[in-house]
């Protein structure tokens, strides 16, 4: 269902624009996934990332079929999906929740949405704290949030 979604929504189409344009190579994978080995551009530095069903990687395609990487192509896979939803609106909206993650943590993925529905360690993203002035803007508002719970004679919602 995935795979014709994402032909529909025209983003496997726009991965296989990028495919000839980076003169990559395609290798069919599993679950109507392909793997775009090769990838040279510089951007993103990731070492994968998605477009449709297509999995560009900078290693040849071997490389993230091989069982040990399994995880990884699932994180992948994940992105498939977000991309049969949400079709080329996936492009700004994973700017954007990229741009949120680098404000509030100084890393690009960790606060991302997407990025933690696709499973942050199985993508190698690491937890990053809240920088500084995020944290306490945040505690700011909790505090708030319990303060005005207290005043109406509730409690605050359990987390």
């Amino acid at each position: 269902m995935r795979t014709t979604l994402t032909w529909l929504n025209g983003t496997t189409l726009a991965a296989l624009v990028l495919c000839t344009a980076t003169r990559t190579r395609l290798v069919r994978g599993p679950g109507g996934v392909y793997v775009a080995g090769g990838y040279r551009l510089r951007v993103p530095k990731q070492s994968c990332f998605t477009v449709g069903t297509v999995v560009f990687t900078k290693r040849p395609a071997g490389w993230l079929l091989d069982p040990d990487r399994e995880e990884l192509l699932a994180h992948e896979t994940r992105h498939v999906a977000q991309y049969a939803v949400l079709g080329l609106f996936f492009f700004p909206l994973y700017a954007a929740a990229s741009a949120y993650s680098y404000l509030m943590t100084g890393g690009y993925g960790c606060r991302n949405f997407f990025e933690q529905n696709a499973g942050l360690a199985a993508g190698g993203y690491r937890q990053l704290p809240l920088r500084p002035w995020a944290a306490r803007t945040g505690s700011l508002i909790g505090r708030a949030a319990s303060s005005a719970s207290r005043r109406r004679g509730g409690s605050p919602s359990p987390r």
